[in-house]
Formats: structure tokens, sequence, C-alpha cells
């Protein structure tokens, strides 16, 4: 496991718990949309005109899967250098990330929120509009949409879960593959018009 240097609000023992929290997969919680809906707003708040849109992804917005009890925001800037240009002031109001991490992305900047040791948000900021942007939602509305997949994933990363639960990147990687052979498939099926 590579290990990295965390910054952020809160350095310490509750960040490190929450670094090296063990991965787990819980039932569906309805309050995860509330969740997200306080945070956006946040984000909005504190940062105005900064964000084009910020939107629910990843598991925890999908009734039917389980998913890790962290809830994934996509915030969409203008370009690359506002999402650069994010990292301290993000680190100021609640938030964590690797610089050394985020330094080896291209397409977006990775932050994690936490408290009392567990993580509670991961915050992915990229150009709105941009692959990136559309293949995390194409992804998520694929897993709304199709059951069967759904079930696989769910069936993946439960797997994963039983061999990689105390390695986060290693449980990751694992969903990579399906991840983007998924977003390829649907690459095929017109998306919905917004």
């Amino acid at each position: 496991m590579i290990r990295h240097r965390w910054v952020g609000l809160g350095e310490g023992e509750s960040l490190r718990r929450a670094i090296d929290q063990s991965v787990d997969l819980v039932d569906h919680d309805p309050r995860w949309a509330e969740l997200f809906a306080a945070e956006r707003d946040r984000l909005m708040a504190v940062f105005p005109g900064t964000f084009v849109e910020i939107a629910h992804i990843g598991s925890t917005p999908i009734a039917d899967l389980r998913a890790k009890p962290i809830i994934d925001l996509l915030a969409g800037v203008r370009s690359m250098d506002v999402a650069y240009a994010l990292n301290e002031p993000l680190c100021r109001n609640g938030y964590a990330t690797s610089l050394e991490f985020n330094g080896t992305l291209t397409d977006r900047q990775f932050f994690m929120r936490h408290a009392n040791g567990r993580r509670t948000h991961h915050l992915h900021v990229t150009v709105h509009d941009s692959g990136a942007w559309h293949d995390r939602l194409d992804f998520s509305r694929l897993l709304r949409d199709d059951a069967d997949l759904r079930d696989r994933y769910e069936a993946l990363k439960s797997d994963l879960v039983a061999r990689h639960a105390d390695d986060r990147e290693a449980y990751t990687e694992g969903k990579s593959a399906f991840i983007r052979a998924a977003i390829a498939d649907g690459e095929a099926r017109p998306r919905p018009r917004r």
C-alpha cells in the first residue's frame, strides 16, 4: 500500500484513522440524499460562483445497491486551473487531500472529508461537461438503470471487500476495469437530455 502525506483541516488522530479506515459495505440509507444535498449546498455557499454544478455520484445515490457509507460528490468547475486552485481553500474548509495523489491526476482533484475517524465524503473536482465529468455521471446512471449491471457491481465490490478490506487502493483498483467496461458499453446508449 502506498502511503501519501495527507493535509487538511483536522490533521491528527481523526484524520489518521479516517485514512486507514477499513472498507465496508452497508445497505442503502435514504438519508444519504439529504447528506449529499447539505454538503452540496454548503460548498456552493462557501465557494459562490466556483462550481458550475455538484452531482451525487457513486453507489450512495442508488437505492438498490450496498455501498461504502461515504457520500461521493462530483464538483464541476470551468477549468483544471480552478480545480488546482481549490486545493488549499478546500483544506481550510473541512477537507483533506494527498498532494502526491492529486499530483498524479490530470483530469480531476480528489478530497476527503472526515469526522470522528471515519470518512464521510469524497469530493472529485473536475471540468464540468468534460469526459471525466460525463464518465462519472454515466456510470451512476447505468447503475440506476440496469439491474443486472448493479447486481454484478455489488457482487464484485463484496468480493473485493472480502479480499482487500484493509487496502483501499487495491479495492478501488479492483473496481476500475469493471467501471471502464461499463462506461465503454454505455457509450453506445444515448445520454438522457438534461
